[in-house]
């Protein structure tokens, strides 16, 4: 009895060959599939290929390829290249900032062609510092340390006047609940707060498997004593946070962004935290990298990381060890973890959901 092996094509630049496939990764590939490398320069983390000639080639390349992964360098994979694509049954986006513009998902799914994007390699250790960052903005302790390294080292009692102190029973507002909100969610159980979310895109179940309330953006931010902000930059999400919405949050509480800066308005970013009633823990900011000359980084009441949260300090990133992972779960013949499905593209879109 012949057993399948399968055939898993993957498009990308030098810079990912070499730094995102690790060699253990390959080796687990290569238990269960042959695989081939098609090298192509163009686009980046945000944008396709848009040579005519890479496509033409990937198009040629895909006629006994079973699963093609793209990533940096690729043509976007659309109707023309799948239809040279007879045996092509799963298209994977290695890392596209969550919703990949190098695949044409709608013609991937007329076509019987499964989706997935590991994008959230990278959401796994931001999620760690989010947490980071909610402990140490509910106690101020930015102010703290700015006080240390000006040669004052006593406590100041000034910068704890409006920490909200300790995590323990709070509620915590997560605005978005994406692979990096439901990470984010295992780590805050330990310290029994209330958890409230607010994502549209988020089927209805979610919330009674996860056990946490469903709710408004103007609930969240209005009645939590912790708001992180972890969804996706999208035509929808951005300057989603102005002066408005910055207005309802409540004396004392602490609010976190880890996702992407332009999701709030920096100038009305800054308005609030001069008040100085709320703390604030940014990884993130809008422009990046942060001013020199910018009000933001003097704000004693705001603790800033250089949008770092992602480092894992290991050699390689964790995108492809996930992806091998989904080729093996889907080639074995059984459901993958991470699709991309109408949901996606209409988060993406920043569209209403189905």
């Amino acid at each position: 009895m012949t057993t399948f092996r399968p055939k898993v094509l993957l498009a990308c630049d030098q810079r990912v060959r070499e730094g995102y496939l690790a060699p253990a990764d390959i080796e687990r590939l290569e238990t269960f599939a042959d695989w081939e490398w098609f090298p192509c320069e163009g686009g980046s983390i945000y944008d396709t290929n848009t040579d005519p000639e890479a496509a033409a080639q990937l198009r040629e390349r895909l006629g006994d390829i079973n699963g093609l992964v793209v990533c940096h360098g690729s043509p976007t994979v659309n109707a023309e290249i799948m239809d040279a694509a007879a045996n092509l049954k799963i298209i994977g986006e290695l890392e596209g900032d969550r919703f990949s513009s190098r695949i044409d998902l709608e013609a991937a799914w007329e076509r019987g062609i499964r989706t997935v994007d590991t994008t959230n390699g990278s959401s796994y250790p931001v999620a760690e510092w989010a947490l980071a960052l909610i402990l140490i903005s509910l106690r101020n302790a930015g102010a703290q340390f700015r006080r240390i390294i000006a040669g004052e080292t006593s406590r100041d009692p000034e910068a704890l006047k409006h920490a909200g102190g300790l995590l323990t029973g709070k509620r915590v507002g997560l605005i978005g609940c994406g692979h990096m909100g439901r990470r984010l969610i295992q780590f805050l159980r330990p310290f029994e707060v209330e958890i409230w979310v607010y994502d549209p895109y988020l089927p209805r179940e979610m919330a009674e498997a996860l056990d946490f309330l469903q709710t408004s953006l103007d609930n969240l931010l209005s009645q939590c004593d912790v708001i992180v902000c972890v969804a996706p930059l999208t035509p929808g999400t951005r300057r989603m946070i102005g002066q408005r919405e910055l207005d309802l949050i409540r004396s004392g509480s602490a609010l976190v962004n880890v996702s992407r800066g332009p999701i709030i308005d920096p100038e009305a970013l800054i308005a609030r935290l001069k008040r100085g009633d709320i703390t604030a823990g940014l990884d993130v900011f809008d422009p990046e990298p942060i001013p020199p000359d910018s009000e933001i980084i003097h704000l004693p009441n705001v603790f800033l990381t250089p949008h770092f949260a992602a480092f894992t300090g290991d050699t390689y990133p964790h995108f492809f060890g996930l992806m091998v992972d989904e080729l093996d779960r889907f080639f074995q013949g059984h459901e993958t973890f991470f699709d991309l499905t109408s949901r996606s593209l209409a988060n993406r879109r920043g569209s209403e959901p189905d």
